[in-house]
């Protein structure tokens, strides 16, 4: 038998364990300011049914669902001609289950489903992995984390206004200086119906949620190809131009050009009333009206928010995202229930913070304490005092084997360990520990409760 290569596949990695207590202190982080506002976590099976996930995310989106084979002679039930099947109706008739693409719509279903047991406005969190078919590349992946956060069951502007203030708590907790931009979807509508193209609302927004990958004559030549006139592209441009203006006169801009537009209007005021909050609420990452922020998800009705590191040489994309939805339970039964949340994106949090070289220096090491091993009397000498230690909540192991001093100082600073205790037969008469400081290279001697006070 041949020997086969070990590989995982495109768009997904293995992590170390130095990669691993790097990503647990993200997920640490933020679900600690999670839990300060207020919000309890919920998770939902990796894999959903797809006539669930189906149509919730644009004719892009159902495109990049991953779709699981039906078990067994998965082709024997097949009606379709399969010489000329399309693939997509030819995929609904072999799968049933598709991995979920993010945590919303799930979380839609969940709602729904659980009604009875759940009390609104109903605030979750949830950090679980997500599958998207798309085309890897740096900072895009196929298998990534999201880490999700959402009320549901209330329609007051006081949601977005919390979920700004914990997207700041967390990136300053992380030390990434960012930038949160806001948009509107009745804004985006109300743009669309100023410039007679509310039929071409779909093919507009996600050409301009295009505008910082492809740039602006990119942006023009997806309009030209939806069918835009030269005229509406003017006036889509006019919205371009005031991209770098004040939020202040960004507002203005809008209320004369959508004068006539009711939802434009709608979609101005509740803008305005976020925007007013922070009048008296301190930030310490900037806000920003960005008039071009589109995201592509259709199921987005109000604030839609975005977040993008600021900072030279990272271009990650954006870390964390979301938006209002007024009717995503409809499709499930439940009408009328309005909700909004925010996806912070792990890996790209990741990657940033390893491009920045902001991970704390200590999160790395796992272990604080290792004793090294003489031989059998002192493996029994040092196993209570091991004891005492992970009692009092420090990290701490002994070398398994009595092997050479090279070998098991060359473990401990493999894995970082700041501290090593020797302990041979000169210490346990004495009733001391010999301690090493990793880091200086300095030893010095001392008693159990000095270690104790000293590692505490």
């Amino acid at each position: 038998m041949a020997v086969q290569k070990p590989s995982v596949p495109k768009g997904t990695r293995d992590f170390l364990p130095s990669e691993m207590v790097k990503r647990n202190f993200i997920f640490d982080t933020i679900k600690e300011v999670f839990k300060r506002f207020g919000y309890l976590p919920i998770e939902t099976p990796s894999m959903e049914n797809l006539s669930t996930l189906l149509g919730k995310y644009g004719e892009e989106g159902d495109k990049l669902l991953f779709k699981i084979l039906n078990s067994g002679d998965y082709l024997s039930k097949v009606k379709t001609n399969l010489t000329e099947a399309e693939s997509s109706k030819l995929a609904l008739e072999i799968s049933e289950k598709g991995l979920r693409y993010d945590l919303t719509v799930p979380f839609a279903r969940f709602v729904v489903q659980h009604l009875n047991e759940i009390t609104f406005p109903f605030k979750r969190y949830q950090i679980q992995p997500v599958w998207r078919a798309d085309r890897p590349q740096k900072g895009r992946y196929r298998e990534f984390y999201q880490c999700d956060v959402d009320v549901i069951g209330s329609n007051s502007m006081l949601n977005e206004v919390e979920l700004i203030q914990i997207i700041d708590q967390v990136f300053q907790k992380l030390n990434i200086n960012a930038v949160i931009k806001i948009n509107n979807r009745k804004v985006l509508l109300g743009i669309a119906e100023t410039i007679n193209a509310k039929d071409k609302f779909i093919e507009f927004t996600v050409a301009l949620d295009k505008l910082d990958k492809i740039g602006s004559e990119g942006v023009k030549n997806e309009l030209i190809k939806s069918g835009f006139s030269e005229s509406q592209i003017e006036d889509i441009y006019s919205v371009i131009n005031v991209i770098d203006q004040k939020n202040k006169h960004k507002i203005l801009f809008l209320k004369r050009m959508l004068k006539d537009s009711e939802i434009g209007l709608k979609g101005v005021e509740e803008i305005e009333t976020v925007l007013n909050y922070f009048e008296t609420l301190s930030l310490n990452i900037e806000l920003d009206l960005d008039l071009t922020l589109a995201r592509g998800l259709n199921y987005y009705t109000g604030a839609i928010i975005e977040v993008k590191a600021q900072a030279k040489d990272v271009n990650m994309g954006s870390l964390c995202g979301g938006g209002r939805y007024d009717d995503l339970t409809g499709v499930f039964g439940l009408k009328d229930v309005s909700g909004v949340g925010i996806s912070f994106g792990a890996d790209r949090i990741y990657d940033v913070m390893e491009q920045l070289d902001v991970f704390p220096k200590e999160i790395v090491a796992s272990t604080k304490v290792m004793f090294v091993n003489f031989g059998e009397k002192e493996e029994k000498y040092c196993l209570p005092l091991l004891q005492k230690l992970r009692e009092n909540r420090i990290n701490s192991e002994i070398f398994p084997e009595s092997v050479k001093m090279k070998k098991q100082m060359t473990y401990a600073n493999n894995k970082n360990i700041p501290w090593v205790i020797l302990v041979g037969e000169n210490e346990m008469e004495k009733g001391v520990l010999n301690v090493k400081d990793m880091q200086s290279g300095e030893q010095s001697e001392m008693k159990f409760k000095e270690l104790l006070q000293k590692l505490s």
